[in-house]
């Protein structure tokens, strides 16, 4: 009895706001389905480290020897050590993604590279709202809208708010449908959401599909050593896909490994929202500063777009939907979807699905390009 009264008793305020932030998440999951996968083990798992006297962070080993909980275990060997869970995640997207209307229209990577500004607004903002370097630069990669490499970059650079980081990440990747029409509205008309563009996709042969991945990470290698881990692995995912003699170990990076290792990520993220480093207003400010990096992303995808088109105009070229600037950023494919759905809520029949795609998978790419920048450019001034 007085070990029940000890935990309940000791419980703080700090902690029940904790439990509300646990079950929002499995609400959203379960009746909103935004991210099940992970929103769902990341809100059981915000519960788990938050019970008094928790057994998943300490065991108490022949009655007084304190050992590793299973989620703290977890975190130190699968992300804190090794950043080992969120790479794997990458090889499991890379085989997801179909590099086919990149390779088609190589342009579109231009749309992907331009929708990646927000990571650097949001970064030079939160230097300016008083975070140190490593935070501001982890918490605007949240703009990145991809939570692996939102996870990655904030623990190499050795982050305080790893936690919010990637609630923030992966809330607003859920969150797409919802900020992204807002944000594309906010700079386009009627009449540019309308355009139609022709679609003549080239044959890409099987030896340019195998030889991309292996290109790309050489050339990455070299430009941006720090990128190597993020962008290989992905890469060697989406080898698994191309080469054409492992597809059950393609089908499976898809499937299974990404499954499982999406829902140990959730738990294990968990580790890193404890109350008493959860709780604060820097929280608040992180959550805010992800969305204006979030918005800032789709919005100079988008005016990207429009200044090509002036481009365009003066070479007498079919201009391009300003709208597919705005699936440069890494959430594949429900960007892509989002942006369909708004150019067919404009004009029936308006289909620009596969160049939206093109652009979408373009940033997937850059967005994680840009995360190991932002990891090598940083590092040099810490």
């Amino acid at each position: 009895m007085s070990f029940l009264l000890e935990g309940l008793l000791s419980v703080t305020w700090q902690q029940l706001v904790m439990y509300l932030v646990g079950i929002a998440l499995i609400w959203l999951a379960v009746e909103k389905e935004y991210e099940p996968s992970l929103l769902l083990p990341m809100g059981f798992g915000a519960i788990l480290v938050n019970l008094p006297l928790s057994g998943v962070l300490d065991q108490l080993v022949q009655g007084k020897v304190p050992a590793a909980g299973i989620i703290e275990w977890l975190y130190k060997v699968g992300i804190e050590s090794s950043e080992m869970m969120p790479l794997l995640l990458f090889i499991g997207i890379g085989a997801m993604i179909d590099f086919g209307p990149l390779l088609s229209q190589p342009f579109y990577f231009l749309f992907g590279a331009a929708a990646q500004f927000g990571i650097f607004a949001a970064i030079l903002i939160a230097c300016l709202m008083g975070f140190d370097l490593k935070d501001a630069a982890s918490i605007g990669i949240i703009g990145a809208a991809d939570g692996p490499t939102s996870i990655l970059v904030s623990q190499v650079l050795g982050s305080n708010y790893i936690g919010p980081i990637a609630v923030a990440a992966y809330s607003y990747m859920a969150l797409v449908p919802i900020i992204q029409p807002f944000a594309i509205k906010l700079v386009t008309t009627e009449k540019e959401r309308r355009i139609h563009m022709s679609y003549n996709p080239k044959s890409i042969s099987r030896t340019t599909r195998i030889a991309f991945p292996i290109a790309v990470t050489i050339i990455v290698g070299f430009v941006s050593p720090q990128s190597v881990a993020l962008v290989g692995f992905l890469m060697f995912g989406n080898l698994l896909r191309e080469c054409g003699v492992l597809n059950s170990l393609s089908k499976t990076a898809q499937d299974d490994l990404v499954n499982l290792i999406t829902l140990l990520l959730g738990l294990t993220i968990s580790f890193s929202m404890r109350a008493e480093q959860f709780v604060n207003p820097q929280t608040i400010m992180i959550m805010a500063l992800g969305l204006v990096a979030f918005i800032f992303d789709t919005v100079a995808g988008v005016l990207f777009a429009k200044l090509v088109n002036v481009v365009l105009r003066i070479f007498r070229r079919p201009p391009v939907n300003p709208m597919i600037g705005g699936c440069g950023i890494s959430a594949f494919p429900m960007s892509s979807r989002v942006v369909q759905r708004l150019a067919t809520e404009a004009e029936k029949g308006n289909i620009i699905l596969m160049q939206a795609a093109g652009t979408n998978v373009a940033g997937q790419v850059a967005s994680v390009i840009a995360g190991g920048l932002v990891i090598s450019i940083v590092s040099q001034y810490l």
